[in-house]
């Protein structure tokens, strides 16, 4: 009984439903990778991964802030007004797609440039008028995760996510082989149109969820939500802001490793298939467990404002110490095995010895990197989103100076190292500033 009272708890079952879906789909994304390094090898993989920072930027700037600011508002707003959701999204999904379109006619007509002078490399102007097609698909279904999301409700943004992830990998295969069978070349191009697919697949099955949903809750008069549009720029232009900052810095971080590892003695090609070995391969495993932590994360940000606009001091301390403790352990755990199983994954699943190296030096990341993540969200919970910022800007400059000076000397190896501190750093500052609340212990 009382275990069926915690699973009754909307934060509980939400997290366990999100990582359940989140389990498989990455499941479905291991073996994914696995087949991709093997088809378009570790050179194709770096330039697959190449075109991330300039989607991370697109979905800063049209959807992240918009979509933790809907979960934010219709938490606080649905139990006053029930109808207040509902008026929420739509003003949502207005202001994320028209943006989202102009960013894609951005990407479409201006891709040769931003491949050869930004990238640094022209063999990804190919790609990115495909991954332009994801953009509006990507801002539709993350708005409606968000609704979701606010209500405390998981199942749609649980499957939506597992139907990407099958699509994604299943329209691969199929591309795959098709163009086997004409005897056509394969490269990233098809990893690329995979994405989109998957997108487009979460989209319409969220949109389908949403037109048949029934909200029985809902009086068919009821006060609307006082300038929903205000509300949600007003929130999410600072959120935004402050993410479209530090996707840049990190975007810079990215591009910067081939061009450093170069100047360290690698060819442009030996760069750049490393640089597919720690980020396709590498990092690709060391976030598997994050299914978890993310989770938690957008379980626990509606579940932390609620509480906070009720002055629930007690709630709130009980689910930091419950976070803290779960990422703590979760994270031991993570590096324990890593370091066990490190070689064997790189040797065996990869077929890569230096995936199984740079998955051993990463290991030691996993505990601050999870508790981070939590506190972020919990921070962002509370009214305090200048905090999350200011420490990510600050462990991203970190990094940065560990790839701009110390890789030409010391390789790669200097910029894992990097990685290590930034986490550190920011995972302790952000322990101390919910100290500093009276929040923690």
């Amino acid at each position: 009984m009382q275990i069926y009272n915690k699973l009754k708890n909307p934060v509980v079952f939400g997290t366990l439903l999100l990582t359940s879906a989140g389990i498989l789909g990455k499941i479905i994304g291991f073996f994914y990778r696995i087949f991709l390094s093997r088809v378009i090898g570790a050179e194709g993989l770096g330039i697959y991964q190449l075109i991330f920072p300039i989607s991370t930027i697109c979905f800063s700037i049209t959807v992240s802030g918009l979509n933790t600011a809907l979960s934010k508002y219709i938490a606080e707003y649905q139990t006053d007004n029930p109808s207040a959701p509902k008026q929420l999204l739509r003003a949502c999904l207005i202001i994320s797609l028209s943006l989202s379109a102009i960013f894609m006619g951005i990407l479409t007509k201006y891709a040769d440039f931003i491949a050869e002078h930004i990238l640094l490399e022209p063999r990804c102007a190919s790609l990115i008028p495909i991954l332009a097609l994801s953009i509006p698909l990507a801002s539709l279904h993350s708005c409606i995760h968000g609704y979701y999301y606010g209500k405390k409700k998981a199942g749609v943004p649980a499957f939506s996510s597992f139907i990407e992830q099958l699509m994604r990998v299943g329209f691969v295969f199929l591309i795959y082989k098709i163009r086997c069978e004409a005897h056509q070349t394969i490269d990233a191009s098809i990893a690329v149109w995979g994405l989109a697919a998957g997108e487009a697949a979460a989209s319409l099955f969220c949109l389908t969820a949403l037109l048949l949903s029934k909200d029985t809750s809902a009086p068919k008069t009821t006060a609307s939500v006082k300038a929903p549009f205000g509300k949600l720029i007003t929130y999410s232009l600072p959120l935004s802001a402050n993410r479209l900052a530090l996707t840049l810095f990190a975007s810079f971080e990215s591009i910067l490793i081939p061009s450093r590892l170069c100047l360290y003695g690698y060819s442009h090609t030996d760069a750049l298939s490393i640089y597919g070995i720690l980020t396709g391969m590498a990092l690709s495993i060391i976030f598997f467990p994050t299914v978890l932590t993310n989770s938690i994360s957008v379980m626990v940000l509606p579940e932390i404002s609620e509480a906070d606009s009720r002055n629930d001091t007690d709630r709130i301390k009980k689910s930091i110490r419950l976070t803290i403790f779960g990422s703590l352990l979760l994270g031991s755990l993570c590096t324990f095995g890593f370091l066990i199983f490190g070689k064997w994954i790189g040797d065996v699943l990869f077929g890569n010895a230096l995936a199984g190296k740079f998955i051993c030096m990463l290991s030691f990341i996993c505990p601050f990197l999870f508790l981070s993540s939590i506190l972020s969200s919990i921070l962002h919970g509370l009214g305090m989103p200048v905090y999350p910022f200011l420490l990510n800007l600050l462990g991203s400059f970190i990094r940065i100076c560990f790839v701009y000076v110390l890789i030409p000397i010391y390789g790669l190896d200097a910029y894992l190292m990097g990685m290590l501190a930034s986490q550190i750093l920011t995972a302790g500052l952000s322990v101390f500033i919910l100290w500093k609340r009276r929040l923690v212990l």
